[in-house]
């Protein structure tokens, strides 16, 4: 049986391996041109709030119709504020994009069943168990957003 330690433990491997991942991937998705990477990654430029540093975060995405849904259980998100314009490097080409933080949990739940029906990879990244019909586990969603998972639903401005 897997305690709450073991997850713990296996989440900051996780984390650790996806530090290490994420330094080729910031060159590859900065690519002037589409990658088959940009499928279903995009690189996220962010400006820290304290440090007013720029960084850039690459991050799975799902398309939903005319906006972008992201899983944000990292620090990441930190920088992000309501509504700020934020740029997105999709495809080869900068796109400006307004973050919607959604952390009311049928939201989530909803936006998540969306996601992993779209792409069922994004379910390997989310450590909650679902029930039959698909929703994930009201506790353990809950635990997750007060621990501050989020979707982020980018909603497209421009495509310049």
């Amino acid at each position: 049986m897997r305690t709450p330690e073991d997850l713990a433990r296996r989440l900051r491997r996780r984390a650790k391996l996806m530090g290490i991942i994420n330094v080729p991937m910031r060159k590859i998705l900065a690519l002037p041109f589409p990658t088959p990477l940009g499928d279903r990654l995009m690189l996220v430029t962010l400006t820290g709030r304290r440090s007013g540093k720029t960084y850039h975060q690459p991050v799975s995405f799902v398309r939903d119709g005319s906006t972008l849904l992201t899983p944000g259980g990292g620090k990441w998100t930190l920088n992000l504020q309501q509504g700020r314009p934020e740029t997105i490097r999709l495809g080869g080409h900068d796109i400006a994009a307004r973050p919607d933080i959604v952390c009311a949990i049928d939201e989530v739940d909803r936006l998540l069943r969306v996601m992993t029906v779209t792409n069922p990879a994004v379910a390997r990244f989310i450590p909650i168990p679902r029930d039959r019909a698909g929703h994930f586990s009201r506790d353990k969603l809950g635990a997750a957003i007060g621990n501050g998972f989020r979707i982020i639903r980018w909603r497209v401005e421009d495509r310049g």
